[in-house]
């Protein structure tokens, strides 16, 4: 089964946009925030700082997501989806045996959502990894849930029949 958000990119090209075509405007009509302080470098401060913590807002949570568990092995991959053709700073790759599964986690945060994979390797040494699912629809996340139980499931009965 492979799942991806591609189709997210556009909106998230859309919320940059907008939020720097409303720094401009905020910008050109500085007037309005007199009312916070009488101070005019102090109103430029908060409202720099108000964009500045919604971009970088905007840019945490918008990642790549794909999942992709056709075949004997498992490829999860988060990246970012500026920029992300060209530079991959922000990528982050997970490949495993479907084996070595025993145990995954959603998790719902107030903005951001991510899916933690509990890993065994072939020594029993257990490992997590963490991955940014935010921009993932609920269907989707649905369907990686339903391929994730089914995993664990028969990893389980596996491990029956060996003990």
């Amino acid at each position: 089964m492979r799942i991806n958000n591609s189709k997210v990119k556009n909106t998230i090209v859309s919320v940059y946009f907008i939020l720097i075509v409303c720094a401009i405007v905020f910008a050109t009509v500085f007037k309005m925030f007199s009312d916070l302080t009488t101070n005019p470098t102090i109103t430029f401060i908060i409202i720099s700082a108000g964009f500045a913590l919604l971009f970088f807002l905007v840019h945490f949570i918008s990642k790549f997501f794909e999942y992709d568990s056709d075949g004997l092995k498992v490829v999860v991959t988060n990246r970012g989806l500026l920029l992300s053709d060209n530079l991959n700073y922000r990528e982050h790759l997970l490949e495993f045996d479907k084996s070595s599964l025993y145990a995954y986690k959603f998790r719902n945060y107030f903005v951001y959502k991510t899916l933690t994979f509990y890993l065994k390797d072939s020594r029993g040494k257990k490992k997590q990894e963490t991955f940014n699912v935010t921009l993932l629809p609920k269907k989707k996340r649905r369907y990686i849930r339903q391929s994730l139980s089914k995993m664990v499931k028969m990893n389980k009965n596996s491990q029956q029949i060996n003990e």
